[in-house]
């Protein structure tokens, strides 16, 4: 079987008389991409020179062939781009954040789990409660099976003498040492 294919000279006359009005209708349905415009006129003219038949077509211009197959051909891969998950570009690295170190974290970590084993156990029971389990007083007291005015004591008392025992936390009040032992987290009782 022998494939016809279009002429050389045949194909450098319709790159040279079509290809630039092509090029700028490729532009628009890539939405100013150049790079991809290039790549359809290519396919297309790759498209000419593989069906030498459409040259034989009863128009007047090889115009409107060529568009069509254009068209065509940026819709095929628009609707191909889409299928595909969408590709990281450098932008998009840029603005992503920078990870963080979270070595300081995990020192105040371990910083607490060990202030907190030196507490009494109704000491610690409260704070488990609270702190690394989220729990309300209410639900605090229900669930140790002691009075709410018990658990806020506890309470107290327990972070007083975690603010004493742990690094660089004894100048300060208890209140502000509730969100360093949120960044100890439920695994460090």
């Amino acid at each position: 079987m022998t494939t016809t294919k279009t002429g050389e000279r045949a194909l450098a006359d319709l790159q040279r008389e079509h290809g630039p009005a092509l090029f700028h209708f490729l532009l628009g349905l890539t939405f100013g991409d150049r790079q991809r415009a290039e790549d359809l006129l290519q396919e297309t003219l790759v498209r000419a020179w593989q069906h030498p038949e459409a040259f034989d077509a009863p128009y007047e211009s090889m115009r409107p062939w060529l568009f069509t197959v254009g068209r065509r051909l940026a819709i095929d891969a628009r609707r191909s781009r889409l299928a595909r998950p969408a590709e990281v570009s450098d932008t998009v690295l840029e603005s992503a954040p920078a990870p963080q170190d979270t070595a300081d974290s995990a020192v105040r970590a371990l910083d607490v789990r060990e202030a907190v084993k030196t507490l009494s156990p109704e000491h610690r029971a409260v704070l488990v409660q609270i702190y690394f389990r989220g729990m309300s007083v209410g639900e605090t007291a229900q669930e140790l099976g002691i009075p709410a005015g018990t658990v806020k004591s506890r309470s107290y008392y327990a972070l007083r003498l975690l603010s004493r025992s742990l690094p660089g936390y004894s100048s300060r009040s208890s209140t502000s040492s509730r969100p360093r032992m949120s960044d100890a987290s439920a695994t460090s009782t």
